[in-house]
């Protein structure tokens, strides 16, 4: 939603609502405004005659009045009566013309004057009686001793959905839809209401028929409950089991200027201001476009028609088999009927968009749809290829075909996600589809190419196969992470993405979260609709591909792709539960001869929040025998006294924890042991006095490995001398743990700075990227000390020798990005990154000798790999004319990827007044898109410079945030997340709790989530930031 508030508009308004509201007003039916006030008013004084007079009269015009009363409400009660006999058993008439449409659809609704809006519709609704409905039929379920089924959390069970037929007429010029809905419905139980999903819509009529034949069944009433979102149709009698109804709605509604629902974006196209309409209904706003079951359980298929004008184009999830052309310049796209389907998949967009096409080997038809300009320069192809591979690779994998005959994918200007996987029209913001190779750096394309195999993994887990409610969201979430990895290795098999890159920027970047008290677990209860956006969080997406592959691991792949294989076979185009998924798996490794119940191991892991540290611990009494316990991993342990089911021993976990034992030469072959209690004790033969021990092999399970110091420092002192006999793999996650070991208390603070002493010897891309993430929090927890000198100082010692080594790159503008070797490049990029922001003095020169060529050349010759480094890195050091250039190239660039790296840039500066002037324009929709000013304020408050500006400007403009990101899934908690996460003083701990008890809106699991990051904040420096400098000090002068 964009920050002018919605526009309120007025239902269509009739003469009976006008008279209506007259009488109301004036306390009887009938009066013409203003007559009770000169009946009742004071008269002028007049003679016995005069008065005599006037008494006949006046007598005579109560007469008049009384008959006049009496006619009019005999006429407006057989007007009433006559317009619900006609809406229950007749429907409205049908349009002439193409015979498709109903007549309602053939013109803007209200003569061309938007809808009303749904709260204004309700106002009136009860002013005249409906609250008493609702009043009357809710009593008479009290005596019933139910609850009605409109006012139930769920849609109540007694009627199924088989198919709907919905027809939509959309007004581009004046951003209003009508449309006429026909559901089949059967009967699974009698009853004589029929309840669905419908929000923010005017209803103008309602009509329930048995068949053709056997003709209407009167509607009695119907009303809106908007507490539940949901319109409730009450019949004059009980639908009968297992016959099969029609149900006719006929609406209207806004094409909304916001991010769900049917909603409307636009572009500029040879400095003309084009729009267009898309649809995003994950995971319940389908019901502010057409009335349904609007829940995953009730599958059905669709069949749909769109009335356009034929200056558009009209696409949905299937092809268009026909399209019937008016006279008047309009046309209707008649769409294939959809396999069945949940509702929150079905998608249609109207724009004026070109595209390009490519074929599947079996047959699938490919386009991509963009604006003509960018389908012009080639900016989707990239996008195109690969999803044709990517298509052809899941067929092969899943052994699966694709379902649909097309594949469309659609790059808009705005949208609230990354992406969205509607069946056969995938959504996608613009940022992460379209891409110019001449100006693309290679985590950009990586990017683009991960969200694409994300989505379509999704056609198949999800789309194919939905998960039966929400609280397994991650059934689907989770396997569409996980195969981002797996698809990109298709795609690219030098890379090892899921051997390698998954550790840092799924595993270790979800631990984080999982490690705070306030987490939940991966499945979790979902009991009504506003629980549903919190379980969309990086818990099911990235805990869940995490758990995926942990499974897939100890499994075996082959037969845990097998287990697949079978699961999608099953269930396909139906709903499934995480136990079905464990049962086709448990059954799989049963046909190789293994016995492990997976539900058994599995449910610990899903059911319960959080992730076990595991502990090793040298026996000193017996040779060869150590100590594995387990306990949840929390940050801080504070929290623990707080709520005693952190230290509780239910918090026990079956551990698939492989361990491989080491020297100054060699590492054995990996063993598995399972670790299911508290303390446990186990013999290893190979270890001897000098050996180390390596717990979680390339980090494939979910949980942190501990040692006793010595075994720390063996490995440390193996990292300098021959840090190549452990895996780059085992390397990052040595990192890693460690970093959160200590920030959490459980490891001295000097452990993690000690193992990254011999980075001067790292040539690895892993192992530096997860020092550098796992660095970036401390450095924010440490950037506005005193000291903080002395730990830029140690980092930069740490970066100096590889940084010479390796150099800065060529201008490769020529070069095809996948070309260039991944891994190196990489790693040139995060030294670059770390010697660039940690204050290297040739990287800060380098970067400003960068900006001046461009500004004073007007010749980008920036290398593509480092363009967002250097571009920050001059904005902060450079004065204000350098932003004014970024600036000014901000608004002249049409190409995404490079409009993206640019704002980000502005938030760079160290003037105050420049990162004010940026919030303030953040908010304005016509400069920065909806979906980019978060990523704005979340930027300049990772800003030491403007860190307390971004934390009073969010609290300023929490109203108009939360109104227009508040329904959106991750946007408010990335927001809330963002602008908390590295407030650290007691000072901004007050403030963030005294904010929270004076706001309004939602998302308190975010803002409480806030209170404990920032809580461990405080500790951590209350407790260890002295430590930590007194050790980096004597590191420093020895």
């Amino acid at each position: 939603m964009d920050l002018e508030e919605k526009r309120e508009k007025r239902p269509p308004v009739t003469p009976m609502m006008i008279e209506e509201e007259a009488a109301l007003r004036n306390g009887s039916r009938g009066l013409p405004p203003g007559s009770w006030a000169e009946a009742a008013g004071p008269r002028p004084r007049t003679t016995e005659r005069h008065i005599a007079v006037h008494k006949r009269l006046v007598l005579g015009f109560a007469v008049s009045i009384l008959a006049l009363l009496a006619v009019t409400m005999i006429a407006v009660l057989l007007s009433v009566r006559f317009e619900e006999c006609s809406a229950a058993a007749d429907g409205p008439p049908r349009a002439s013309g193409n015979g498709s449409l109903p007549g309602a659809a053939r013109q803007p609704p209200g003569a061309g004057q938007p809808p009303g809006r749904p709260e204004q519709e309700e106002e009136e609704k009860e002013a005249r009686g409906g609250e008493v409905v609702e009043e009357e039929e809710e009593e008479e379920w009290q005596r019933r001793r139910e609850l009605p089924p409109w006012t139930r959390p769920r849609l109540p069970r007694h009627l199924r959905p088989l198919h709907y037929n919905l027809m939509l007429s959309a007004f581009m010029e004046n951003f209003t839809f009508s449309g006429e809905v026909n559901v089949q419905l059967e009967v699974l139980n009698a009853s004589r209401y029929i309840v669905l999903h419908a929000h923010r819509m005017h209803i103008e009529a309602v009509r329930v028929a048995e068949d053709k034949l056997a003709g209407g069944v009167r509607v009695d009433r119907s009303f809106f409950y908007p507490q539940t979102q949901v319109f409730v149709v009450v019949l004059n009698r009980s639908l009968e089991v297992q016959k099969s109804y029609n149900l006719k709605i006929i609406y209207n509604a806004l094409i909304e200027n916001e991010l769900l629902g049917f909603f409307r974006s636009s572009y500029v196209l040879h400095g003309e201001r084009r729009f267009l309409g898309v649809t995003q209904f994950s995971p319940t706003h389908a019901r502010k476009a057409f009335p349904c079951f609007d829940e995953p359980i009730y599958k059905a298929t669709f069949k749909i028609s769109i009335r356009h004008q034929a200056t558009y184009l009209s696409l949905s999830n299937m092809p268009v088999e026909t399209s019937v052309f008016e006279e008047d310049g309009w046309v209707t796209d008649h769409f294939s009927q959809t396999p069945l389907m949940s509702t929150y998949y079905l998608a249609w967009a109207v724009c004026n968009f070109t595209y390009r096409e490519t074929v599947t080997k079996s047959g699938v038809v490919v386009r991509l749809y963009a604006r003509p300009d960018a389908i012009r320069r080639g900016s989707g192809d990239y996008a195109l290829n690969i999803t044709r591979r990517l298509i052809e690779f899941y067929e092969d994998y899943f052994k699966v075909p694709y379902s649909l005959p097309k594949l469309d994918l659609l790059a808009v200007p705005k949208h609230p996600y990354a992406a969205m996987e509607n069946w056969g029209l995938s959504v996608f913001v613009e940022q992460r589809i379209l891409l110019d190779p001449s100006i693309s750096s290679i985590s950009y394309l990586l990017d683009v190419t991960m969200v694409i195999v994300h989505e379509l993994c999704h056609q198949w887990f999800g789309d194919l196969v939905t998960p039966v409610w929400w609280e397994d969201v991650w059934l689907k979430e989770g396997f569409a992470h996980y195969f981002e990895f797996v698809g990109t290795d298709y795609l690219y098999p030098g890379w090892n993405m899921e051997k390698q890159r998954f550790l840092t920027d799924v595993l270790h970047e979800v631990m984080l979260l999982d490690g705070l008290a306030s987490s939940h677990p991966v499945s979790q209860e979902v009991q009504q609709a506003t629980d549903i956006d919190r379980v969309f969080d990086w818990i099911a997406y990235k805990k869940g591909a995490a758990l995926i592959r942990m499974l897939a691991n100890f499994m075996g792949h082959s037969v845990f792709q097998m287990g697949l294989q079978d699961y999608l076979t099953i269930h396909k185009y139906g709903n499934a539960a995480r136990n079905d998924l464990w049962n086709t798996l448990s059954k799989a490794l049963k046909r190789v001869g293994k016995s492990v119940n997976i539900q058994q191991v599995m449910d610990q892991w899903t059911l319960q929040m959080g992730y076990p540290v595991i502990t090793i611990v040298g026996n000193e009494t017996t040779d060869n025998v150590i100590v594995i316990s387990q306990e949840r991993f929390v940050y801080d342990i504070d929290a623990k006294p707080k709520d005693p089911a952190l230290g509780d021993s239910s918090y026990l976990w079956q551990i698939p924890l492989t361990i491989a034992v080491g020297n100054t030469s060699h590492i054995s072959s990996e063993a598995i042991i399972w670790v299911s209690n508290k303390s446990e004790h186990h013999r290893i033969p190979a270890l001897e006095e000098a050996s180390w021990l390596l717990g979680n092999i390339n980090q494939t399970g979910y949980f942190r490995v501990n040692y006793d110091i010595r075994n720390w420092r063996l490995i440390i002192n193996q990292l300098t001398r021959n840090h190549e006999v452990i895996s780059v793999s085992n390397r990052a996650g040595l990192i890693d743990d460690a970093f959160n070991l200590a920030r959490a208390g459980y490891l001295p603070q000097n452990i993690p700075l000690e193992i990254i002493r011999y980075f001067s010897e790292e040539k690895d891309f892993l192992p530096w990227h997860a020092a550098s993430r796992a660095l970036y929090p401390l450095d924010k927890l440490l950037d506005r000390a005193e000291n903080y000198n002395i730990f830029n100082e140690y980092i930069l010692r740490q970066v100096a020798s590889m940084y010479l080594k390796l150099g800065w790159p060529t201008n490769n503008l020529n070069k095809s990005l996948v070309q260039a070797s991944y891994q190196h490049e990489e790693l040139r990029r995060e030294v670059i990154m770390l010697a660039c922001s940690f204050g290297n003095k040739h990287c800060h020169q380098q970067a400003a000798t960068l900006i001046s060529d461009w500004i004073s050349s007007n010749r980008n010759r920036i290398p593509l790999n480092v363009r967002d480094i250097v571009y920050c890195t001059g904005v902060s050091l450079m004065d204000e004319d350098v932003w004014e250039f970024i600036w000014m190239k901000f608004h002249s660039t049409t190409a995404v990827s490079e409009k993206k790296i640019l704002l980000e840039a502005l938030t760079c500066s160290d003037d105050r007044n420049l990162l004010n002037r940026l919030l303030n324009l953040s908010l304005n929709s016509e400069v920065v898109l909806d979906q980019d000013a978060i990523d704005v304020i979340i930027h300049v408050a990772r800003n030491p410079h403007g860190r307390d500006l971004a934390w009073k400007f969010f609290r300023e403009k929490w109203k108009i945030l939360n109104a227009r990101y508040g329904e959106a899934l991750f946007m408010n908690s990335k927001l809330i997340s963002g602008v908390t996460e590295f407030l650290n003083t007691e000072e901004e701990l007050r403030e963030l709790k005294n904010f929270i008890k004076s706001y309004e809106g939602g998302a308190a699991v975010s803002f409480s989530r806030a209170v404990e990051t920032v809580e461990a904040n405080v500790r951590w420096k209350k407790l260890y930031k002295e430590e930590l400098f007194q050790w980096l000090r004597k590191s420093l002068t020895h």
